[in-house]
């Protein structure tokens, strides 16, 4: 057919969406480096070419040639003889992508985008100072530039959905306060209580070497299946997983001082983000520039993560699987039994990353109250350290010491990344509905750990959930899936069953 000529309009947008993501990855390869191995004093250089590749890709996604292009493809289709065939659906659905991307990037200022990708730049490093010396006003000035560029951008972007809904519509399409709130109270009214019903465990001082925790991190993405040629892992001063090509995955970790399991959960967490990356569509029509062939939201990405991070490397079962691995490390602890608790000790701590299943609930709820006011303009960003402590007391029970220790302790607003915070709590929901049909589909996790039969999982989340990439949004998704409207009740029974068998 017409169609699939390399002259036809389908195939010159193919080529155009494929320079355009190239230079995406050679931005995100440089975003790689600041955060791994880059000098420090390579950051004001890193910022200009930061900026520069930004008004780049804003004018290639925002041209009257692309806008052209995508018109052509379109009438394209629509004149094919084959044009209610699945492969032409899906071709249509990456058109309607497009033109939605489109429509947005159109909208913005090129002068906003420059000033942005340079406002995240300098708030980056900006944010590294101001967490080195635990003192929020090196990063203020920073902070209320980023505040503003990303008020300007909710302006220019929409008049029906607010500031802050309409910045994290990247993250989560279609998401709105009300729906938000709707599945984050019935969180809010339970955890607290539920917290207050577990039995204190005392946490046995102990760490591990970082060279030990390194060779445990490796020893958990061989038993995964890691393809080394395929996935390279480094350290970051904040965990992250970033997809630089379509046969090239990063995943990031860090050792924490007196935390001998941050390193190895946290690799876990972004193992789980990276083989979402891994099995999203790939056929000719979807290939890596394509929008199908991209995750549909950071809540259905999170809940990838969290389901290896908590319901594979926290069950008991690989805690029984591991521990031998731990012994050889130097860990002193004297069976698998002990391990499992150690590694799910339930006690509200000052640190979202190093949180439990529990209580991690309301340190998004914490970041995502204050993010909605700092955004729409009912707090001032001054004000954050003292909310942020206050929120901490009420619901969590403790206070920050110092500024590390509160509103310093996450990357994503020294990179303007507000909308996103509210993604992993959704993605815990998500985590345990899909969990929940995943053992009625191909039996019990710990049954399936105890096989070592990882691959099975693997399978089953490529087949359900990684497979349809942009094709259905993260709602549509859990229902296909599960059956069901996405619940918090899958959640809490199952923060309930895991509380009963701790205590």
């Amino acid at each position: 057919m017409e169609i699939f000529l390399k002259n036809s309009a389908w195939s010159k947008l193919g080529s155009y969406l494929k320079d355009t993501q190239i230079l995406g990855s050679i931005q995100s390869t440089l975003y790689w480096d600041q955060n791994t191995v880059m000098p420090k004093n390579g950051s004001s250089w890193r910022g200009e070419q930061l900026t520069y590749l930004a008004k780049i890709l804003h004018a290639r996604n925002s041209s009257d040639e692309f806008l052209n292009l995508i018109n052509l493809a379109k009438t394209e289709l629509n004149e094919s003889s084959d044009c209610l065939n699945e492969e032409n659906s899906s071709k249509k659905k990456n058109i309607e992508l497009l033109n939605k991307e489109f429509d947005r990037q159109r909208k913005l200022d090129p002068k906003l985008v420059a000033n942005l990708a340079k406002a995240k730049s300098q708030g980056y490093e900006s944010w590294q100072n101001a967490k080195r010396n635990s003192d929020f006003k090196i990063f203020l000035p920073y902070f209320e530039e980023l505040i503003i560029l990303r008020r300007e951008e909710a302006n220019q972007l929409s008049d029906k959905l607010s500031p802050w809904e309409t910045l994290a519509q990247p993250y989560e399409p279609d998401i709105n306060k009300d729906w938000l709130f709707n599945i984050f109270n019935p969180l809010k009214e339970s955890i607290p209580s539920m917290l207050e019903e577990i039995k204190e465990i005392d946490k046995k001082k102990w760490d591990i070497d970082s060279s030990a925790q390194q060779v445990l991190c490796n020893k958990l993405l061989d038993n995964f299946g890691r393809n080394e040629d395929l996935v390279a892992i480094a350290e970051s001063p904040h965990p992250f997983s970033i997809t630089l090509g379509p046969k090239d995955y990063r995943i990031t970790t860090r050792v924490v001082k007196g935390e001998p399991f941050s390193s190895f959960l946290a690799t876990a967490h972004e193992w789980g983000h990276s083989i979402y990356e891994q099995g999203l569509p790939n056929e000719t029509h979807q290939w890596f520039a394509w929008p199908l062939g991209q995750a549909t939201s950071m809540a259905v990405h999170e809940s990838q993560s969290l389901f290896w991070e908590n319901r594979i490397v926290k069950s008991k079962a690989f805690s029984r699987s591991f521990f031998q691995y731990f012994l050889q490390s130097g860990c002193p602890l004297k069976n698998y039994e002990e391990l499992w608790k150690s590694m799910n000790i339930i006690k509200p701590g000052l640190n979202r990353v190093e949180a439990d299943e529990l209580s991690y609930g309301m340190h998004i709820l914490i970041r995502t109250e204050l993010e909605i006011e700092l955004i729409e303009g009912n707090l001032k960003a001054k004000d954050l350290p003292f909310e942020w402590n206050k929120k901490y007391k009420e619901l969590l029970g403790i206070e920050p010491c110092n500024d590390v220790e509160g509103c310093l302790q996450d990357v994503h607003w020294s990179e303007g990344a507000f909308g996103y915070f509210p993604s992993y709590l959704i993605g815990h929901l998500i985590s345990a509905q899909l969990t929940h049909q995943l053992e009625k589909d191909i039996g019990l996790i710990d049954q399936l750990i105890d096989n070592n039969d990882y691959q099975t999982i693997i399978n089953w989340l490529k087949k359900n959930v990684h497979c349809h990439g942009r094709s259905l949004n993260a709602m549509e998704l859990v229902k296909k899936i599960s059956g069901n409207e996405l619940s918090s009740k899958f959640f809490l029974d199952y923060l309930k069953h895991k509380i009963d068998q701790l205590n």
